[in-house]
């Protein structure tokens, strides 16, 4: 449970960490997990519909930015989408009636990580409602030397910035006049977790460090928020969603800045949309002077 200053940071601020929301035991349990997903991505060459590969990846040293959908891919994953100790915090948040939506694990590994540009996850996915947010799982420390989560605080209350660049969406921001110098890294202990609101504009710089930062996410959203661009998914796969409180056939409508992300550059993930991205801000690393 979150207590009402925490509630009113995020309200304020757009994000929120919170400490030790996972036993030492659940920790080290997502870590095996995902070390054996990484041992089975040996045979894989290219991106597929499990995993995301960093340039450089081999079967002798395998090298991930991602495993897509997690919560479909093990149970282990997936009972952290109904984890209630995750749950009671997000309903502190969004309300009693609650869907989860989107999951990946991402990973920046020792000194390779790949950076997430500038982006909001808003542009990815709209609502008729903003009552949508994303739950970092922090299954490594999280300090400023190994690519943390970034974030703007307050951005949350803006303008839905432009991720098109020649007509296409690319998956991060591409407007010149953007300026996140107001940007913090979040740090955070192994089994905290992060929460960012869906129109929170946020990324991460590469991996520099001699330690791996692995996380996994989770996004929910209020069971009254319904997705403006279609998905593809049927009332039965929303409904099976609902983790906790009740379903409603009733969105709710809030007026918003909205851009809808299509078309999109083919493939699947941010990472590989991003790599069209002419006028990249987070590839390099800090300067002595940053």
């Amino acid at each position: 449970m979150l207590n009402a200053a925490q509630i009113e940071a995020y309200g304020e601020n757009g994000y929120l960490t919170v400490d030790a929301v996972l036993t030492p035991t659940e920790v080290e349990e997502l870590r095996q997990i995902t070390d054996e997903f990484v041992d089975k991505s040996r045979s894989v060459t290219s991106n597929d519909d499990i995993f995301d590969l960093e340039p450089g990846h081999s079967a002798t040293s395998p090298s991930l930015r991602r495993i897509k959908h997690p919560v479909s891919r093990h149970p282990v994953y997936a009972k952290y989408a109904r984890h209630e100790c995750i749950l009671d915090i997000v309903e502190c948040l969004l309300g009693p009636n609650l869907r989860f939506d989107n999951n990946k694990l991402n990973m920046k590994n020792a000194g390779v990580g790949s950076a997430v540009e500038w982006h909001q996850d808003w542009a990815f996915y709209p609502h008729t409602n903003d009552d949508l947010l994303e739950v970092g799982i922090v299954l490594d420390d999280m300090t400023e030397g190994n690519g943390p989560l970034m974030v703007v605080p307050g951005s949350h209350k803006g303008k839905t910035w432009n991720h098109h660049q020649d007509g296409v969406f690319v998956g991060a921001i591409t407007d010149p006049d953007l300026n996140p110098d107001g940007a913090v890294p979040v740090t955070l202990k192994a089994g905290g977790v992060t929460l960012h609101h869906v129109r929170m504009l946020h990324g991460s710089r590469p991996n520099h460090s001699d330690v791996p930062r692995r996380m996994l996410f989770i996004g929910f959203c209020a069971a009254d928020a319904w997705p403006l661009i279609p998905s593809g998914a049927s009332l039965e796969d929303f409904n099976q969603r609902i983790v906790r409180g009740e379903p409603t056939l009733e969105p709710r409508m809030k007026d918003l800045p909205v851009r809808v992300s299509l078309p999109r550059v083919p493939g699947g993930s941010i990472y590989e949309q991003q790599e069209k991205l002419r006028n990249a801000r987070l590839r390099t690393p800090l300067s002595p002077n940053e």
